[in-house]
């Protein structure tokens, strides 16, 4: 990895930190203890200029300051926040793939493609993991019986579709505002 990447990553990342730990935080009406935050932004933004590698990076070490800093009321919380991020870069990272083999010129089509496929999965996989994990009792989920899992799947549901449908579409504008001022 070059200089330039890591540098990258250095500052995308401690951006990524200051968001989440600002009192930036709006509780999910409908389930406070979901909490809608602006961090992921930065992250779709310097995965969709700098790839990949950057983008993992960058999550990766986002998850591991919230463990050092505020893992919230679950010890193991920052890695459902890094399975969530990383599901959905995934999704947007499958039609960048595409995008880019087809030669897609339309911005707006190309967002919102980007939009659906990483809310898509990174909905489908949290549902999963959150009805796989909430049954085990803390620091891994919160011990909570199948019937609570099963009435909590939806306001998951919800918030990660949600969350996604603000943060990718607002990600991928500010790569293209970025764009043209940095080197990729």
């Amino acid at each position: 990895m070059d200089t330039k990447s890591i540098a990258v990553i250095i500052v995308f990342a401690a951006l990524t930190i200051v968001l989440n730990l600002s009192p930036l935080k709006i509780p999910a009406p409908y389930a406070p203890y979901l909490i809608y935050q602006i961090w992921e932004i930065p992250i779709v933004a310097a995965f969709l200029l700098y790839g990949t590698t950057v983008g993992v990076l960058i999550t990766l070490l986002n998850t591991l300051a919230l463990l050092a800093l505020f893992p919230g009321a679950l010890p193991s919380g920052p890695f459902y926040n890094c399975a969530a991020v990383l599901s959905m870069l995934l999704g947007v990272g499958m039609v960048k793939i595409l995008a880019e083999r087809q030669s897609w010129k339309n911005i707006a089509f190309v967002g919102i493609l980007f939009t659906a496929s990483g809310a898509i999965l990174r909905t489908a996989f949290m549902a999963l993991v959150n009805y796989e994990f909430l049954r085990y009792p803390p620091p891994i989920g919160y011990g909570l019986p199948e019937v609570a899992i099963i009435g909590s799947i939806p306001f998951i549901v919800v918030f990660n579709a949600s969350l996604a449908l603000y943060t990718i579409p607002l990600g991928y504008s500010l790569a293209r505002v970025l764009r043209p001022y940095v080197k990729t």
